[in-house]
Parts: structure tokens; C-alpha cells; sequence
């Protein structure tokens, strides 16, 4: 009976060990989404905040994401917080010997006001995993999945057409259309190469509201290329609200431009395509 149960803790702690993500499953409390690059992705959408911009109120998916991105032995991604958050969260990553690298806005105009907190951690998965959970348990977010609301039929006639116009295909998250758009070149920090899927892709969200949609998202650019997308979003009526850095070590230098948009659904992705010809976008 003891030399079973022995086998049996060998065998556990053997598969733990050959899939280091079981762990930081457990401790995060989902499944991780294994996306392109063996990249594993965690999420937790604010949806105990109810914010606003205009009369529209904006649904986690388009712009209120928190989110973390595991590979090999290095995580990356940003939270979304509210502004009394940010300094217990800051403490307890820096706690857990993680770099803060930018804490800053993504939107204009919201209300209430929400801050973005970016981060990069190098470890052992599980340990980073901890401190990740430790730091959100600061904050009111939502650490318990959800399943998201499907589209409806008005929502799928909306998105056809800005599938059609951006010639790309989206994944759908809840009643959110979302596109990752990678760039040609890759992406190294710290000489190590960072997958699209760890947050150096272009991303671009669509919600319907009503006849319109509203857009939001960030390009990821280079210097020459900022001034270009702000004058084709601006031709096209989408606003342009943050323009900052995302990352701390990053080669080649990148950019991260926010913006904001609503209207019909085909003039608002032909502005989005506008954009997309002055990026070096892989093809």
C-alpha cells in the first residue's frame, strides 16, 4: 500500500514538473489559453466595473482586459486598475522581483477613470504565478471565470462587415470582435525573443453599440511609423489617445498608440485599414 501511494506522488510530481503550467493553472485558478509561440494566456476582464465613455458603456473585452502571458521562464502583460489599486499592486509585483514598466492611460474621457499597470517577471513559472496572484488579490478584480455573453445577430452582421473591409478574420470575445495583428520583424527584450502573442501585436477591438461600433486597441509601431497612423486614424474620425512605451528593453524601440473610435461599422475598420498600410505588418 506504501510503495503504491509512493508511486503515485512520483507520478504527480513528475507530470507537475513536465508541464510546469499545471501549477500555475492552479494557482491563478484557470486553465491558461495556449496561443501561437507556446505562449500561455491568463485573464481577468474587469467586469466589476461599470465605466463609461459618453454614453457608451465600454465592455471589458474592448478595452478592460487585464491579462498575463507566460513562456519559457518570463512573464509579461498589464492590468487594468482602478487609480487607488495601482500603489498596492506596484508594491506587491516589486515585492516579487518584478520590473514595473509603464503605469499610464489607454483611454480619454472614461469614467470612472482607470489606470494600466505593465510588468515583465523572469523566474520559475509557478513562482511568478503566485506573486501575480498575490498582487491582483490587492484589488477588487474578478478572479473567478465567467462564461462571456455570445454575440447576437445584429453583433455578427456589424462584425461581417469589418471582417470584410480589413480582409482579416477576428476571434470573438463574449460580443467583442478582437484582430492581433503581428509585425513583420521580430521582437527581442533583453536579447530574448518575444512572441506576438506576449503583447508586441497590434490589437484591434470592435463593440457594437447600436447601428455603430466602437474601436479600441493599440498599434504597435516604430518611430517613423507614429506620425503616419495619427494622421490616417485622425483623417478617419478616430481619436488617438495615448502614444507611450510598453516595455523597458525592447529591440527594435517600439511604440504602443491607443485609440478611440465609433461610428459606422465600415467607415470605422476602412480608418483602421487606412492605418494598418503605414505599419510594417507581417504579411
Amino acid at each position: 500500500m506504501k510503495a503504491n501511494a509512493l508511486a503515485f506522488f512520483l507520478i504527480a510530481v513528475s507530470a507537475f514538473a513536465a508541464d510546469p503550467y499545471q501549477s500555475v493553472d492552479a494557482i491563478l485558478g484557470q486553465q491558461g489559453k495556449v496561443v501561437a509561440g507556446d505562449v500561455h494566456r491568463y485573464g481577468w476582464p474587469r467586469k466589476d466595473l461599470n465605466v463609461t465613455i459618453g454614453n457608451i458603456r465600454v465592455q471589458p473585452a474592448l478595452a478592460l482586459g487585464s491579462w498575463a502571458a507566460f513562456s519559457s521562464e518570463m512573464v509579461m502583460g498589464d492590468l487594468v486598475l482602478r487609480p487607488s489599486e495601482v500603489e498596492g499592486v506596484v508594491r506587491g509585483l516589486q515585492k516579487g522581483g518584478f520590473e514595473i514598466a509603464a503605469i499610464h492611460n489607454h483611454l480619454l474621457g472614461e469614467s470612472p477613470m482607470v489606470a494600466y499597470v505593465h510588468y515583465a517577471g523572469h523566474g520559475e513559472p509557478a513562482t511568478l504565478a503566485r506573486t501575480l496572484h498575490d498582487a491582483l488579490a490587492t484589488t477588487a478584480t474578478p478572479m473567478t471565470p465567467s462564461t462571456p455573453a455570445s454575440a447576437t445577430k445584429e453583433d455578427e452582421t456589424a462584425f461581417a462587415i469589418v471582417s470584410d473591409v480589413l480582409q482579416r478574420k477576428g476571434t470573438m470575445a463574449g460580443r467583442v470582435l478582437q484582430f492581433g495583428i503581428p509585425r513583420a520583424e521580430t521582437i527581442t527584450d533583453g536579447g530574448m525573443t518575444i512572441p506576438p502573442t506576449m503583447g508586441v501585436a497590434t490589437a484591434v477591438n470592435f463593440q457594437r453599440v447600436g447601428s455603430d461600433v466602437a474601436t479600441s486597441g493599440d498599434f504597435v509601431l516604430i518611430a517613423d511609423e507614429v506620425n503616419p497612423v495619427i494622421r490616417e486614424l485622425e483623417s478617419h474620425t478616430i481619436r488617438v489617445t495615448a502614444v507611450h512605451s510598453h516595455m523597458l528593453h525592447e529591440s527594435p524601440r517600439l511604440f504602443f498608440l491607443h485609440f478611440w473610435g465609433v461610428g459606422a461599422p465600415r467607415s470605422v475598420a476602412e480608418g483602421i485599414r487606412a492605418a494598418l498600410t503605414r505599419v510594417n505588418v507581417a504579411k
